[in-house]
């Protein structure tokens, strides 16, 4: 029995038959079940992809939420449930969990990443669409996404079209230069929304990048997408930070409105603990102050470890900043800003030059402001920053808020030689005694002092 057992289980196994030539072929899809573009009222059937070979059902169970290795490769649209996923051997089949519905168009993407037994994996993706009484489709929604955050196009953007008034919502993915093509759908009025899909669960999450947009019947060209998250709360500051003796840097906590002036009424600085107004000349992002002007050494921050520590996060007044400062005494006209430049697409983005004008067209984001003094901050002087009424770039205002810093004490200077001691090497361990360089002694022979023989 325990060796009939084994053997069952030895079985079970699928492994590559000894002997003949290598197989490095991926998996070449066969035939669909149904097939593609039609129309198929009663069908009550599962949907089955057919290969050529044995292929492989996956590292992961399919549990029916979506972490199957299979699971993650197939998209049925539209349902906002997982769908049943199965292996067949050189099949994969799915069927929607709440059955099939009459008169929908369905839509079914298989991903690339099958693999087989060989672990070769297939590259091409495969589209399947049919209806189960409706009229074939024949509209295809064309875009593309950009990830406003990071300023270059989305790979594997999600994309959700949600056909108007049915709610019926059709995913998609981006390729690798961020634009879609998604059909072909039902003709009809849709809203189209783009997600950085950061966990992959084909959902739009909150504090996930999305943009949207909607299109009436009959348009098929959607304008691009600028993904970017959409928060309820207005920014915050989290961090100051010494950039130079006359620049700090603030950080905070969400991206700001980049087509916003920037102007200094609405930051004040006073220096602590006595609350005195410090002069500001300007509150600028990056592009703009480098613009205007010269790079400054950045401050050796070595001698004190902890001198740009943040002051405890506390209220203004409970850091004795009196309400009698008027912001409108610390204004000072801001010089005139040149146009704001956005920076060059990173690594992994298509470059190419439909790309670059596209991203010319906005500016990029930012979530950190530079702010410059009119005179030099005192070493190891404390400070605080308090800034109000700055939009994030979903336009809501944020509410006054702030941070201290600490600036730096100057570094020692080095210690001046001792005279005469110019040639002397600052490390004792590698001095060289004084009798170091002088020649060897001569071991005389005994007999030398002997007088020679007769």
């Amino acid at each position: 029995m325990i060796g009939t057992a084994l053997a069952a289980g030895a079985c079970a196994n699928i492994d590559t038959p000894p002997g003949g030539p290598v197989d490095n072929a991926p998996p070449i899809l066969l035939t669909t079940v149904p097939e593609s573009l039609g129309v198929y009222p009663d069908w009550d059937d599962r949907v089955e992809f057919v290969f050529n070979e044995v292929i492989s059902e996956g590292s992961s169970a399919n549990l029916g939420i979506g972490t199957g290795t299979l699971e993650q490769l197939l998209i049925l649209s539209p349902t906002d449930e997982v769908p049943r996923v199965g292996w067949r051997r050189n099949r994969i089949t799915l069927e929607p969990r709440e059955g099939w519905r009459r008169n929908r168009v369905y839509r079914v993407e298989l991903l690339p990443g099958v693999t087989d037994i060989e672990r070769n994996r297939s590259t091409i993706a495969t589209v399947l669409t049919f209806t189960t009484g409706s009229p074939l489709p024949t509209d295809t929604l064309r875009g593309r996404l950009i990830d406003w955050t990071q300023g270059r196009p989305t790979t594997r953007g999600l994309i959700l079209a949600t056909l108007l008034p049915d709610s019926l919502t059709y995913r998609a993915f981006t390729d690798s230069a961020g634009r879609f093509a998604v059909g072909p759908l039902p003709t009809g009025a849709y809203h189209i929304a783009g997600v950085v899909d950061g966990n992959n669960n084909l959902r739009l999450d909150q504090r996930e990048a999305f943009d949207s947009v909607s299109i009436a019947a009959g348009n098929t060209d959607v304008d691009a997408l600028w993904a970017f998250p959409h928060d309820t709360t207005g920014p915050r500051v989290q961090t100051v930070t010494v950039a130079d003796s006359l620049t700090v840097t603030i950080s905070f906590n969400q991206f700001l409105d980049p087509t916003q002036p920037f102007d200094t009424a609405v930051v004040r600085v006073v220096s602590l603990p006595d609350s005195l107004p410090v002069e500001v000349l300007s509150l600028l992002p990056q592009t703009l102050h480098d613009s205007l002007y010269p790079r400054v050494s950045p401050v050796d921050t070595s001698a004190v470890a902890d001198s740009t520590r943040a002051v405890d996060s506390v209220a203004v007044d409970s850091l004795g900043v009196a309400d009698s400062l008027a912001i409108d005494s610390l204004a000072v006209p801001p010089a005139p800003l040149p146009e704001i430049l956005p920076d060059a697409p990173k690594p992994g983005g298509v470059a190419d030059s439909a790309t670059q004008e596209l991203l010319a067209s906005r500016p990029r984001l930012f979530d950190r402001l530079l702010l410059r003094v009119a005179a030099p901050l005192v070493a190891e002087g404390r400070y605080f920053v308090a800034i109000t009424g700055l939009p994030n770039v979903n336009g809501v205002i944020g509410e006054e808020s702030g941070a201290g810093f600490v600036m730096p004490a100057p570094p020692p200077p080095l210690p001046e030689p001792e005279p005469g001691d110019s040639l002397a090497t600052p490390d004792d361990s590698l001095a060289v005694p004084d009798d170091s360089l002088a020649a060897p002694p001569v071991e005389n022979d005994e007999n030398d002092n002997e007088a020679p023989s007769p």
